[in-house]
């Protein structure tokens, strides 16, 4: 899956996945009120052999199929005193 990732211009380290074929139609208007303008980052080929930072890329694909988009928290402060 070709997939488009956006930062969120209103929270550090918050990231939207998306096909990029389907772009931003499945994310509900709700979430992106509070994500702010998506600032498209990077293009992303997730087949299953790329490795993510803090996601798991068979979820990240699992709920962007069903959802239509993966949201990407910022670390907690547990995960950053863990250094994750």
């Amino acid at each position: 899956m070709l997939c488009q990732v956006y930062r969120s211009p209103r929270k550090e380290q918050m990231y939207l996945y998306v096909s990029k074929a389907e772009g931003l139609g499945r994310v509900p208007e709700a979430l992106l009120g509070q994500f702010g303008e998506p600032e498209p980052i990077m293009l992303l080929n997730l087949d299953g052999s790329k490795k993510l930072a803090r996601a798991n890329a068979d979820e990240v694909v699992a709920q962007i199929e069903e959802r239509g988009y993966y949201l990407q928290m910022p670390p907690s402060p547990e995960e950053l005193r863990r250094g994750a």
